[in-house]
């Protein structure tokens, strides 16, 4: 269970540490998402202050469930995000699309998240 256990963090954290770069950089496709979901440029920062915050915290003992349960309302709110605003499944932007490739993070994240804690209980 334990290597389960960091193989599940492992695979949040490398996630949420990879979009930090698209969200603090100001990238095109992360501007219109958080556009899109009319909480640019401060809910573009905070959600990657989150995220970073959220992929330290999951390898510290004493917060690692917190981390995980924020990991959980993060993730909860992006996939609700995507299949209830005009965000969508798949993103488009300027002539791009992102295939369904963020929502599809989003999905794994929260079942990673999940099963950590199912693990903890």
């Amino acid at each position: 269970m334990k290597i389960l256990s960091f193989l599940l963090k492992l695979i949040i954290a490398v996630i949420f540490i990879q979009s930090l770069f698209y969200k603090f950089s100001g990238h095109e496709q992360a501007i219109h998402i958080f556009s899109t979901l009319g909480i640019e440029p401060w809910g573009r920062i905070g959600i990657g202050i989150a995220e970073l915050i959220i992929a330290l915290l999951l390898f510290v003992p004493k917060t690692s469930v917190l981390a995980v349960v924020g990991s959980i309302g993060l993730m909860a709110g992006a996939v609700f995000s995507h299949l209830t605003t005009p965000l969508g499944v798949v993103v488009k932007w300027n002539g791009n699309s992102d295939n369904g490739v963020l929502f599809g993070m989003a999905v794994a994240v929260l079942c990673c998240s999940l099963v950590l804690l199912l693990i903890r209980i």
